[in-house]
């Protein structure tokens, strides 16, 4: 598609939302909305990172799909162990940063990795160098590098695998 042709299809696609959500077409709201969606546009005209390492196949868009699930999935286990830990008169913490490897090659699908760990409660990625992250776990069961991986990168990569590559 040509750079234009993407350039007004992401301008009309933002200023349609922007009317959308305010709901007027009242003069105002348009002149901010047409200046708002030119800017972002024009930030915007190479494309939206985000699709711009995403295989666009059907297994691709399966895999989002099953991804979505298996996110929150992790997302409700690892919410239901920190109330465990937290309700525990004990309170078993075993707090430490692991070094953990991915397989992921893009920009994009390492980003989302780091972004899904650190959205689940109870693990932070501190810092992505190379194929290496370095997080943040409340509570640490894995003894090596490669435990660690399996336990925290390894489910989510899967997906990401597919979807980015």
């Amino acid at each position: 598609m040509p750079k234009i042709l993407n350039f007004l299809l992401l301008f009309a696609t933002l200023l349609f939302f922007w009317v959308w959500l305010n709901g007027s077409l009242a003069q105002d709201v348009l002149v901010v909305g047409v200046i708002a969606s030119f800017i972002i546009a024009l930030i915007f005209r190479k494309g939206i990172a985000v699709f711009s390492d995403l295989k666009p196949t059907p297994r691709a868009f399966g895999y989002s799909l099953l991804f979505i699930l298996y996110f929150f999935k992790e997302l409700v286990r690892s919410n239901l162990k920190i109330a465990a830990i937290v309700l525990s008169p004990a309170l078993p913490l075993n707090p430490s940063i692991v070094r953990v490897r991915t397989r992921l090659k893009t920009r994009m699908g390492r980003m989302l990795l780091a972004n899904s760990i650190s959205l689940t409660p109870g693990t932070l990625t501190v810092e992505m160098s190379g194929e290496w992250f370095y997080i943040h776990c409340v509570q640490v069961e894995a003894t090596s590098t490669e435990a660690a991986t399996a336990d925290i990168v390894a489910g989510f990569e899967h997906y990401l695998e597919v979807m980015y590559g």
